[in-house]
């Protein structure tokens, strides 16, 4: 496979993963401020970027402006505009090896984007439909893509970004004004998975523990780290007769096991650095995985806005 195309790829299920999760991450915060009235809404709003990688500026942080950073700034990839420009950007660069009713989901996404915002009633309008777009683009990759590299290329990207943003939706939590266990779990349309697992007893320690720990729903982070892990053994089997040569599996085999031989009190005791930790093994994983299957100084696209 051409390494443009892995790329390409690779980038794609990032990206449609980041827009996906930024919608469910917003519309969360965005329903505990309107609830709770006594919420500081600066402290709040700034803490939100944090978590999010974006650091606040030194004038007061209003809802609106998390919008505007989170959703509307076309020339950020950690937005959701930006994030859906490049996976659609990315996905003509593979025009040739994406499906076409693939191709045909990213692009009629990106062409409706400006007329949804500008037509919405509101912001929640606007994530809701991010969040059913996303899903079909999904599963029309699943169900239209061959089980090949291509596959897991993009299976990859989406899982990296997957454990990376779920860490963060978790690390919510352990800011001021964060939002309760049950939220989180609704923003992960994990609630029901959650009530059916544990009958109904819902804790801090097993709510941690679904959403950290649990082996079956797609969206905890150990599960995002083991499809990951299962992509780069497809990608290049182990060769050797000692360990593990592949630089990325051996960072995500590492953080994987950190999480699966302890237990959700131990991680709930020092959430914040166990989130950090999470994420700093998913961005050195993708920088291993780019360094060691894309080329160097590959050409920067430049996506269209969408006004």
């Amino acid at each position: 496979m051409l390494s443009r195309i892995a790329e390409a790829l690779f980038w794609i299920g990032r990206y449609v993963e980041r827009a996906d999760d930024t919608a469910r991450i917003l519309d969360t915060h965005l329903h505990v401020l309107l609830e709770d009235s006594w919420i500081d809404e600066d402290l709040a709003c700034r803490s939100l970027l944090s978590v999010m990688g974006n650091p606040a500026s030194a004038e007061k942080i209003s809802r609106n402006r998390v919008v505007e950073v989170l959703v509307d700034d076309a020339t950020s990839p950690s937005s959701i505009v930006g994030s859906l420009g490049a996976a659609r950007e990315n996905a003509r660069r593979a025009r040739e090896t994406v499906s076409t009713e693939m191709w045909q989901a990213l692009n009629t996404t990106w062409t409706a984007l400006p007329s949804v915002r500008r037509n919405a009633v509101s912001v929640h309008e606007v994530l809701a439909w991010v969040r059913e777009r996303s899903a079909m683009v999904a599963g029309v990759a699943d169900s239209t893509m061959s089980r090949d590299d291509c596959w897991h290329f993009m299976a990859l990207g989406r899982s990296l970004e997957r454990a990376d943003m779920t860490a963060r939706l978790i690390a919510m939590r352990a800011i001021e004004s964060g939002p309760s266990w049950t939220h989180l779990m609704r923003s992960c349309g994990a609630y029901q998975a959650f009530l059916r697992t544990y009958r109904g007893a819902a804790s801090d320690e097993n709510a941690a523990e679904f959403l950290l720990l649990d082996r079956l729903f797609p969206r905890s982070v150990f599960a995002a780290l083991t499809r990951a892990e299962t992509c780069l053994e497809r990608l290049e089997p182990a060769s050797g007769r000692v360990g593990v040569q592949d630089q990325a599996r051996r960072v995500l085999g590492r953080v994987r096991t950190g999480l699966e031989y302890r237990g959700a009190l131990d991680l709930l005791d020092d959430l914040p650095a166990e989130m950090e930790r999470i994420q700093q093994a998913c961005s050195e994983a993708s920088e291993t995985v780019s360094r060691r299957y894309f080329p160097r100084g590959a050409t920067t696209w430049v996506s269209e806005a969408a006004s």
